[in-house]
């Protein structure tokens, strides 16, 4: 039986394996799903070929590291900086990169033409995809973050988050099974009609969502984009 797997830590929170175990069961697909939680990439290729995985997606915490074991990198994988889909083919790992069209098929139906500036929270591997999206559609992105050099600091978005029409939460918290976490940022300086995103979806409504919704901003969370790029890392290993 044909075999894929997701690759991350933890994986309690997430829908994919689901997903895909429902794919298969409502098109009389015969495969399996399996998720890999493993605390050091170090046994990233035991596991695989212990399993054997036919190609296998990648979360949190290893979008940007996975590059270090791959044998080949798709071009638009490369300029974005971090993959979350490998095809196994001839035992060479090829990564790619399909949260990209997940998140600009998910949020472009919110944009209009007044939402021109992003504050994306978070420099992480999932950061870098709401990067690469921003930069091609034209609008303008700044990144907050507790570490990474040449960001803003959190400490530092009172009095300027207003200048933000776009937030797209790409960090773990609020994310199951610590629903009661949120980004620190100050939420009652959200503009009304702001495009405010988070890539977590389980739960459904994080506590960002909500004091985003309270300020009167147009909220999503990531699960439509979860589904986008799950059925184009299917195309991506069928063909």
């Amino acid at each position: 039986m044909t075999r894929y797997a997701l690759i991350g830590h933890p994986l309690s929170h997430s829908f994919s394996r689901d997903y895909f175990l429902n794919k298969f069961d409502s098109q009389q697909i015969k495969a399996d799903y399996i998720n890999l939680d493993l605390n050091k990439l170090l046994q990233v290729k035991s596991e695989i070929s212990g399993h054997n995985i036919q190609g296998f997606n990648v979360t949190i915490p290893y979008k940007e590291s996975i590059l270090n074991w791959l044998d080949g990198v798709d071009e638009n994988a490369k300029s974005v900086g971090a993959v979350n889909c490998i095809k196994i083919e001839n035992n060479r790992w090829i990564g790619y990169n399909t949260d990209v069209i997940g998140f600009q098929q998910s949020v472009e139906p919110l944009l209009a033409p007044k939402h021109r500036s992003a504050l994306i929270l978070g420099s992480g591997g999932a950061s870098k995809s709401a990067i690469h999206v921003f930069e091609s559609l034209g609008i303008s992105v700044a990144i907050v973050s507790r570490s990474a050099p040449d960001s803003l600091r959190y400490e530092e978005l009172d009095g300027k988050l207003a200048e933000f029409d776009i937030i797209v939460n790409t960090t773990p918290l609020g994310m199951s099974p610590s629903i009661d976490s949120f980004p620190p940022i100050p939420y009652g300086q959200i503009k009304p009609g702001s495009v405010c995103y988070d890539l977590v979806y389980n739960p459904e409504k994080t506590q960002f969502l909500a004091k985003c919704e309270q300020q009167g901003a147009i909220t999503k969370n990531g699960l439509e984009m979860l589904e986008i790029q799950a059925e184009e890392s299917w195309k991506i290993w069928n063909s």
